[in-house]
C-alpha cells in the first residue's frame, strides 16, 4: 500500500514511520510511504505558499497553486508507475475540523486503497478551490484543533497501515483490539503472575481455550459498557438480534446474523415484522419480513442514501415490493448451506492449499466468471482466496466473499474427480472456524453438484429458498 502526504513538514511524516511496526512494514515493502513538501512546487522564488485571505481575517491561507502541482506530480507519478488511467481516480483526504470523524469502519475501506494521498493543511487553512478540485475526502480525528494536519496523517495511516495484510505478524491482531464489533479490548495480563499483590484471573491459567474466550468476551461487554454504554448499546442491539434470527431460522438468516455477529453489518431496521441489515462496504442489504404484509414497510426502510447494488430477500413475497422501488437487473434463487458442528474437517495433505495474491489476478479471473476483475482483485488484496496445489501448480482455488459467506470454488477441468473441491471448501469451513465464525455458502437453485459436495462436507441445506437481486444503480 502506498501513502502520500502533502506537507510542509515532511521530517515530521518520515520520523513518524521509521520506527516500530509500521517501519518494518515499510522496510519489507509492503508499505511505501512519500512525503511530499508542498514547498518544492510553489512559484515563488522565497518558497512562499501562503498569502491573505480576500475579505480580510486573521492570519494566512496556504495558495491554491502550490497544492496543486504538489498534487498533480504525485498523481503523474503514479500514472507513470502504473500507466495511464491511474493516478486520477486517487482518494485525496483532506484533514479538517470540518471533516467526517475518522473511525474504524473508515479505516477498513481505507484500508482495500492501493494509494492514498493525505493533504496537512496549515495556517488559516487551504484555498477553497483547489480544495474542491482534487479533495475527495474531508476527514477529522476530533473535535479539537491543531496546528496543522501532519498528526492526523500520521494517526489515520497507523489505522489503515495494520488493516493491510502483511502489516501485523499475528493476522488475527487487527480482528481483535480495541472497536472491533463495538466492544471495546478485554484486559489482558503478561509475568510475573503475582504483581502488587494482584493475581492474574485463574481462567487464563486454566489451558482451556473456549473457556479462556467466554471470559474475554465478557470482559470486553464489561468495559464497553462501562466506559463506552454509547457503542454497548449498537452491541446489544446487533447481538440480540443476531440471536433473534438465529432462533427463527438458524440457516436462512445466517448470512444476517454473521453480519452482525462480526460486525460487519448495521442494524437499520428491528421489529416484529421483519428486520434489514446493511453492510454498506459490500453494497448489500439484507431484508427479513416475518409477516407477507410487512413485505412494503420493510423495503421502505432501506436508507435510500446508501451505497447498495445487492439484495438478499429471505422472503419470496419481498419481491414485489422490490419490483415497484428499484429496477432489478439480476435474480438469482438460492439455498444456504451451513456448517453447523464445531469439529474441523479433514484436510488431505496431499493438495497443498495456500492463501493467493495479486500475482494470480489474471489466472482467477480467466476461471471465475460470477464476479468482475475489481471483486477479484478486492478479494485477492483482503487475502481471502485460497489456492489448491498439485505439483506446485494451481488446480482450484476458493474464498469468503466480502459479506462473508464462503463461495469462489472452481476447481480446473484437467483437476476434477481428485476431490480438491472437497478440499478446499473443507479447508475455508476450518479457517471460518477457527476465527469464531458460523461458515455458511449461498447455492444457486438446480446446481447438484454443490448440493452433492455441501452434503458430503456435512452441511445442513434449508428447504426454503431466498433470492440475491442485483438493481440498477
Amino acid at each position: 500500500m502506498n501513502f502520500y502526504v502533502m506537507t510542509l513538514f515532511p521530517e515530521m511524516i518520515q520520523q513518524g514511520m521509521q520506527d516500530s511496526i509500521l517501519g518494518r512494514a515499510s522496510r519489507n515493502g509492503v508499505l511505501c510511504l512519500d512525503a511530499v513538501n508542498i514547498r518544492d512546487y510553489t512559484e515563488d522564488k522565497h518558497k512562499k505558499v501562503d498569502d491573505y485571505p480576500y475579505g480580510g481575517g486573521a492570519g494566512m491561507l496556504m495558495q491554491a497553486q502550490p497544492v496543486y502541482d504538489c498534487y498533480k506530480a504525485i498523481r503523474d507519478g503514479i500514472a507513470s508507475k502504473k500507466g495511464d488511467g491511474y493516478g486520477k481516480n486517487t482518494r485525496v483526504v483532506y484533514l479538517t475540523p470540518k471533516g467526517k470523524t475518522f473511525h474504524q469502519k473508515m479505516a477498513e475501506e481505507l484500508a482495500k486503497e492501493e494509494d492514498i494521498i493525505f493533504l496537512c493543511g496549515h495556517y488559516e487553512g487551504i484555498d477553497e478551490r483547489v480544495l474542491e478540485e482534487i479533495v475527495t475526502d474531508y476527514v477529522s480525528i476530533g473535535d479539537y484543533i491543531l496546528t496543522g494536519g501532519e498528526l492526523p496523517a500520521l494517526v489515520m495511516i497507523d489505522a489503515i497501515a495494520r488493516l493491510v495484510p502483511g502489516v501485523l505478524n499475528n493476522e488475527a491482531s487487527a480482528n481483535v483490539e480495541s472497536f472491533y464489533n463495538d466492544l471495546l479490548e478485554y484486559p489482558q495480563y503478561s509475568r510475573p503472575e503475582q504483581w502488587h499483590g494482584k493475581g492474574v484471573p485463574p481462567v487464563l491459567l486454566s489451558g482451556n481455550h473456549k473457556k479462556i474466550e467466554e471470559w474475554r468476551l465478557q470482559q470486553s461487554e464489561k468495559k464497553t459498557q462501562e466506559l463506552r454504554p454509547d457503542l454497548y448499546d449498537k452491541y446489544s442491539r446487533r447481538k440480540n438480534l443476531a440471536e433473534k434470527l438465529a432462533k427463527k431460522n438458524k440457516a436462512l438468516y445466517a448470512d444476517m446474523s454473521e453480519s452482525l455477529r462480526r460486525g460487519l453489518g448495521e442494524l437499520v431496521y428491528e421489529g416484529e415484522d421483519g428486520a434489514v441489515v446493511l453492510d454498506e462496504n459490500a453494497g448489500t442489504c439484507f431484508l427479513a419480513a416475518f409477516l407477507e404484509q410487512a413485505a412494503d414497510k420493510i423495503v421502505e426502510t432501506i436508507p435510500i442514501d446508501a451505497d447498495i447494488c445487492q439484495f438478499v430477500l429471505h422472503q419470496e413475497w419481498l419481491m414485489p415490493s422490490m419490483e415497484r422501488s428499484y429496477r432489478i437487473v439480476e435474480k438469482n434463487v438460492c439455498r444456504r448451506a451451513i456448517y453447523t458442528q464445531k469439529i474441523p474437517l479433514a484436510v488431505p495433505k496431499n493438495v497443498d492449499i495456500r492463501r493467493l495474491d495479486k500475482s494470480y489476478l489474471e489466472e482467477v479471473s480467466s476461471h471465475y466468471s460470477m464476479g468482475s476483475k475489481e471483486y477479484i482483485e478486492e478479494r485477492l488484496e483482503n487475502g481471502s482466496i485460497y489456492g489448491a496445489f498439485l505439483d506446485n501448480k494451481l488446480a482450484g482455488f476458493a474464498g469468503e466473499h466480502i459479506e462473508g459467506s464462503l463461495g469462489m470454488l472452481e476447481v480446473y477441468k484437467e483437476y476434477r474427480r481428485r476431490g480438491i473441491g472437497e478440499s478446499l471448501e473443507a479447508y475455508m469451513i476450518n479457517h471460518q472456524l477457527s476465527k469464531g465464525y458460523l461458515p455458511y455458502g449461498d447455492v444457486i437453485e438446480r446446481n447438484e453438484p454443490s448440493y452433492k459436495l455441501q452434503q458430503k462436507l456435512g452441511l445442513k441445506i434449508t428447504k426454503e429458498t431466498f433470492c440475491w437481486v442485483v438493481i440498477e444503480k
